[in-house]
């Protein structure tokens, strides 16, 4: 179940390529030199990446991992990562002229981990400048392609995350979730994609688009490297003030293809309503018909508050951003510019003009507005009092499910530039994944199947923390679908 760019080297998943390192050391420097090797076929008309290591340096890095005397639970991978999360040394973007030549002088927490546990960073992938975008078409520097139609976006905002871990441009990825930017890009590209419960995984390190939203997560080929990695990077952070302070299980124990324990499962009709492609809706009603023969019972419910989640998430993310943005002066962050003799106000002006992308202005502009004196009430004010409604729907109807299940978009993935010049149509996307972040709940987005050759994402979520529920239905429709991997 892999686009044509990938072999079956690269293919091999961490638990595979960790047994056979473990085997022959030699292994790892095998599987890095066929990962470069489709990386120079593909890479220039996929465009997953905005910068990639040179593999001298990854197979020195490689060598590290090997003296240590233990391979750590990631035994070598390659992890891409978004280009919004800290990398030392390495440049970090955010998809954004606005940071095009920023070197960070530290980590992210979940780049830290990563490397503790034997990961290798291979680059850092393509996205939505400062995520603001659902087809990752909103780069400052080119669109990324989907491996499975090179005509066809792969999602976004972690579109280049994505795309790398489908065309076997590395093992696994990294990519941030505000709406829906780790879960569409993995419905469009085939692959697996877990938002965490917000606050699992420390966001320290992750350039804010919309801080009470976003969260780190991990994109893989298979259900068992999405809960290996997913196993690294949760944990407290005492550098993240949203972090939780939970016990993290191995969240491999819920990789079966049996249900661990008897599940209820619900479908919620405005999930699968209007403006749902009905090949999808078919897609859908395959997978929950299989698993209700695995003995789980699926009901369907109504929640209409879901109608205005939508208008809700982009109020708030807007207005966050709008704030999270205003530090990019040229003066502290951001581009400098040869501004001198020119009022403070001009030299910001300039810096934005010249440094922010249209989308990204539109959002400043559009949260700038309703976070504005006599309008605040009637706008941010409503949309937070929706959030907080949906968070309670949400409460109230996991207090009788263990998940839900929906599809993850509503349409498969369109061609470059089929909606990216109108927002409306650009927004809609994330119609189903938008409800899941303002109720700061886990998701996942499992292969489900194919609409006209295009891979079709299941979306399963349910209450906080119940990632291993996720894993372990997820698992199983890997297994209904036929991925058997």
């Amino acid at each position: 179940m892999s686009p044509p760019q990938c072999t079956d080297l690269a293919t091999i998943g961490i638990k595979s390529l960790r047994a056979r390192v473990e085997e022959d050391p030699d292994f790892l420097f095998k599987y890095i030199e066929e990962v470069y090797k489709i990386i120079e076929k593909y890479e220039g008309v996929i465009k997953a990446y905005i910068t990639l290591r040179p593999m001298e340096e990854v197979v020195r890095e490689a060598e590290e991992v090997l003296k240590r005397g233990t391979l750590g639970p990631l035994g070598g991978s390659l992890v891409a990562v978004k280009d919004n999360i800290s990398t030392k040394g390495i440049r970090t973007t955010c998809g954004s002229k606005m940071l095009e030549n920023y070197v960070p002088p530290y980590d992210a927490t979940v780049v830290e981990r990563i490397k503790t546990a034997g990961g290798i960073i291979i680059g850092k992938t393509n996205m939505d400048e400062f995520a603001m975008g659902s087809t990752t078409e909103n780069s400052s520097f080119f669109p990324t392609r989907n491996p499975w139609d090179l005509e066809r976006v792969p999602g976004g905002s972690s579109g280049g995350s994505a795309a790398a871990v489908a065309a076997c441009e590395a093992t696994v990825a990294l990519g941030s979730d505000t709406g829906g930017s780790i879960r569409l890009p993995a419905a469009y590209t085939g692959t697996v994609g877990l938002k965490p419960t917000y606050g699992l995984v420390s966001r320290y390190g992750l350039i804010a688009y919309a801080s009470s939203l976003d969260q780190i997560g991990p994109i893989g080929r298979c259900v068992d490297d999405v809960a290996r990695v997913l196993s690294v990077i949760a944990g407290h952070d005492s550098r993240d003030s949203t972090s939780l302070k939970v016990e993290v299980p191995d969240y491999t124990q819920f990789v079966s293809e049996e249900p661990l324990r008897k599940y209820r499962a619900v479908v919620i009709e405005e999930m699968i309503g209007e403006g749902v492609d009905r090949e999808v809706i078919k897609v859908l009603e395959h997978v929950v018909d299989k698993l209700e023969g695995y003995d789980i019972e699926v009901e369907f419910r109504s929640i209409p508050i879901l109608e205005y989640s939508l208008p809700a998430y982009y109020i708030i993310a807007m207005a966050e951003a709008s704030s999270n943005l205003a530090r990019y002066d040229g003066l502290r962050y951001g581009i400098h510019l040869s501004t001198e003799g020119l009022l403070w106000t001009k030299t910001y002006a300039q810096v934005r003009k010249m440094g922010f992308g249209d989308e990204v202005k539109r959002r400043i502009i559009l949260g700038t507005y309703v976070l504005s004196e006599g309008l605040y009430e009637g706008y941010y004010l409503k949309a937070a009092k929706v959030r907080r409604a949906i968070y309670d729907s949400f409460r109230k109807l996991f207090s009788e499910f263990d998940f839900a299940v929906s599809p993850t978009a509503p349409t498969p993935p369109p061609k470059l530039g089929e909606v990216v010049a109108d927002p409306l149509k650009l927004y809609s996307l994330d119609i189903n994944t938008v409800p899941v972040n303002l109720a700061g709940l886990p998701a996942i987005s499992v292969p489900g199947g194919f609409v006209g050759g295009l891979p079709v994402g299941i979306q399963l979520f349910g209450p906080p923390l119940s990632e291993g529920v996720l894993i372990n239905v997820a698992r199983m429709v890997e297994v209904i679908v036929g991925y058997e991997r």
